[in-house]
């Protein structure tokens, strides 16, 4: 290699690593301009008062209640169903289906279907659960929806963990005598349990965060009671939030930001408790 194309090279590297430095150094800017204008706006109006009142059309009384209880519903929900819906699709398509046009033809719809807008699947979700099964505009209703919303997303982090896992682990299973599920329930599983973690909280963060599904659903703006059972009427923070922010009065865009703090802490735990689970597994394989 002649001296030139080494000394380019060189140049080419570091001018990739100043670029990539400062795309990295923008978005975390931004980020950070976010977060000082939320907590600004917001940090004064985040008390308990705010935590444990109702929506109000006087924003001194304004308060979060109920959309946080309905977030929480969702969550509890949704986490459960898509997590076992989307482990054992995974563990199906990559374990117990044979390869051929149907499975392949299964995976690309799967595939597809992580990419389809929110909005479709809300349709989906008022078609199928609201009037189909007639769940009504209900807490259920809006949790499937958002199960059916997440799947895709889960069912392929699932299938790539699975991969994953090394098959000589597998054959040593076997070699002991273990039957194929015990192989599957006390190897693979928990060879990829932290892999299949990491894509569980994206698309519980992706949940979390969504509105336009349960629009069409039926989740409303104001509710003046906390939801006690799956069948009753819900709001969720994000569709408070965006409430909040269509009054002309700027106390309610305060509001409003303190409301995104309370969404940005939930956010957070659940994150943060994945994220143990999936260390504390990670550290046995």
């Amino acid at each position: 290699m002649s001296a030139g194309n080494l000394t380019r090279r060189k140049i080419y590297d570091k001018a990739s690593r100043v670029v990539f430095l400062l795309a990295t150094l923008l978005g975390v800017a931004a980020l950070g301009i976010l977060l000082y204008r939320i907590l600004s706006d917001g940090l004064g109006w985040l008390d308990w008062q705010f935590i444990t009142s109702f929506a109000s059309r006087f924003p001194e009384k304004a308060g979060i209640l109920s959309a946080l209880f309905g977030s929480l519903w969702i969550i509890g929900i949704t986490a459960p169903v898509a997590f076992i819906l989307g482990i054992g699709t995974a563990l199906y398509l990559e374990e117990y289906a044979k390869k051929g046009w149907l499975t392949n033809l299964i995976q690309v719809n799967i595939n597809n279907l992580a990419g389809v807008p929110s909005i479709v699947f809300g349709i989906l979700g008022l078609g199928l659960f609201v009037e189909g099964f007639l769940f009504g505009r209900t807490i259920l209703s809006g949790a499937l929806t958002m199960a059916l919303l997440v799947l895709p997303i889960i069912v392929v982090a699932s299938q790539e963990a699975i991969r994953s896992v090394p098959q000589h682990l597998r054959n040593a299973s076997y070699a002991l005598g273990a039957s194929k599920w015990q192989t599957i329930r006390g190897v693979v599983i928990p060879a990829a349990f932290p892999s299949i973690l990491t894509g569980f909280i994206l698309a519980l963060s992706r949940a979390i965060g969504e509105t336009a599904p349960l629009i069409v659903v039926g989740a409303v703006t104001f509710i003046a009671f906390v939801p006690s059972s799956p069948l009753d009427q819900f709001t969720v923070l994000p569709i408070q939030i965006y409430s909040w922010t269509s009054k002309p009065q700027d106390e309610f865009r305060a509001i409003a930001a303190a409301g995104i703090i309370v969404l940005l802490i939930v956010l957070f735990t659940l994150n943060a408790t994945a994220v143990y689970l999936r260390n504390k597994y990670q550290k046995r394989y």
